[in-house]
């Protein structure tokens, strides 16, 4: 089973073709044959759940000061230039010098290679897609405003230049929702946790998100509406029990089965929450409350668990213990397609080379491998509560893990690294966990990463993409460091 995606993907991408207005007399038919080869590219991009606009051929620098309000209007999350044939950089310079998304520049042409013997300038210019890759780029830096990556290849039968035209519109999900979601943020830091202080201000000048502060009494008002026979409720206890598997306990004396009571109080946690989430109009949330003990509101708010990952599943990332940070990189790689579980390293296995990957929530349940577990817990270990508690290792085989940490000048980075999922046995304890193999030896690798000044927390995703989410911090402006 699959948790359904709550929002479908969408990213505004432009694409901008270039040339020089002086071959179009010159060779006739040669304008005809530079639309047909950005129509291909367009219908390319097509493929990638984004909203694309079409600013044509911009010839002369006449058209691209022209072209350029149209462009900012466009609020795009990502701009393609369609390097079709030479251009002269006139074409680019005002245009780059004014923009604040990326500019990807793509050169790719219809021919793998001319047949020499029977070669012409017109054939030539129909391929000339690369020779002015290096004028654009070099006044880009002249102008402060690099671009973000030059894709090249061909037109036709080019699985790498698919792959990268792929991954800028993967980015372009992750800018288009980071730089507007609306961040919950919801009681206070973990007691003594340091590394878990996140000023708001800093979050919408790095992202441009914001932080909306809200309260528990907010989630305590719709949980107060429900009553345990209400229809909402049912459903959810169906959709968890269908969801979950149940086992009986194993080592851990702190689990039992699921009891009827947690089942209970997880579903009406889960509706209320969900209430709370579309009245607050919220893309993510962070949260970490105790409340007086034996209270109706500390058996609210510590047991979030169970639809928090359902949630998190559906791409609407939540954090435990205040970590807004996480919260970020989680969504990051929701909106990249490849999981986002909340994680920390768990007891070495120095036997295996490995280290457990885990937390007690919430998690990615689409990156699960098999069925999750839920099982009840008489207490939370570190922290106030009981309940129900979910438990999977993520799917084997390539992993990647990003950390956001803050810097001494208050600026964010992001700490990223790439491993494998092995198969073995975890701890039957009602949290999520899995073996993670790093190069060159787990010793080095967590020294190494520990050096690095992350978080404690991160988010851990499948397959391997840590290029990708470098690149996504330089679009962002914030450091980014690959732990090898």
């Amino acid at each position: 089973m699959k948790v359904v995606r709550r929002k479908p993907l969408n990213a505004n991408v432009g694409v901008m073709s270039v040339g020089l207005d002086t071959y179009w007399e010159q060779f006739p038919g040669l304008l005809d044959e530079m639309n047909v080869k950005s129509s291909l590219l367009i219908k390319k991009l097509k493929n990638h759940q984004v909203t694309i606009t079409d600013f044509g051929m911009v010839d002369n620098a006449e058209k691209a000061y022209s072209i350029l309000p149209k462009i900012k209007e466009s609020d795009l999350d990502v701009l393609f230039v369609d390097m079709v044939t030479y251009a002269t950089s006139a074409t680019f310079g005002a245009i780059v010098r004014d923009l604040q998304c990326p500019v990807v520049l793509v050169a790719l042409q219809p021919l793998k290679a001319m047949d020499y013997p029977s070669g012409t300038t017109f054939i030539q210019l129909c391929n000339d897609d690369f020779c002015s890759v290096p004028e654009f780029t070099g006044v880009a830096e002249r102008m402060g405003k690099p671009v973000a990556d030059v894709i090249i290849g061909t037109l036709k039968d080019d699985p790498q230049a698919d792959t990268q035209l792929a991954e800028w519109c993967r980015i372009a999900h992750v800018r288009h929702d980071l730089r507007k979601a609306r961040f919950g943020h919801m009681g206070h830091v973990l007691e003594a946790m340091l590394d878990m202080q996140t000023d708001p201000t800093a979050l919408t000048a790095a992202f441009g998100c914001h932080a909306v502060q809200c309260e528990p009494d907010e989630i305590m008002c719709e949980y107060s509406k429900l009553s345990t026979t209400d229809p909402e409720v049912k459903a959810m206890s169906k959709r968890i029990l269908e969801f979950f598997d149940t086992p009986d306990p194993v080592s851990d004396p702190l689990t039992t089965k699921l009891t009827d009571p947690d089942l209970l109080t997880a579903s009406q946690v889960g509706i209320a929450l969900e209430r709370f989430i579309a009245a607050k109009k919220l893309d993510g949330f962070a949260y970490y409350y105790e409340a007086a003990p034996e209270s109706e509101m500390r058996k609210v708010v510590t047991n979030f668990i169970v639809c928090n990952s359902l949630l998190t599943a559906s791409g609407f990332p939540m954090c435990g213990e205040f970590d807004i940070k996480t919260c970020v990189a989680m969504l990051i790689m929701d909106r990249l397609e490849i999981g986002g579980s909340f994680a920390e390293f768990h007891p070495v296995d120095f036997e295996r080379d490995t280290v457990l990957l885990g937390h007690d929530g919430p998690h990615h349940l689409n990156i699960a491998n098999g069925k999750p577990v839920i099982r009840s817990l008489k207490k939370y270990h570190g922290k106030p509560g009981s309940g129900a508690g979910v438990e999977f290792n993520i799917k084997t085989g390539p992993i990647t893990m990003l950390s956001i940490g803050v810097k001494a000048d208050g600026k964010f980075k992001f700490i990223i690294a790439e491993g494998e999922s092995m198969e073995g046995k975890i701890p039957p304890t009602g949290n999520t966990n899995t073996h993670g193999k790093f190069r060159p030896d787990v010793r080095t690798f967590l020294k190494r990463w520990s050096m690095a000044g992350p978080t404690h927390h991160f988010a851990l995703g499948v397959g391997h993409h840590a290029d990708t989410i470098k690149k996504i911090a330089d679009i962002f402006g914030i450091e980014g460091v690959i732990i090898r």
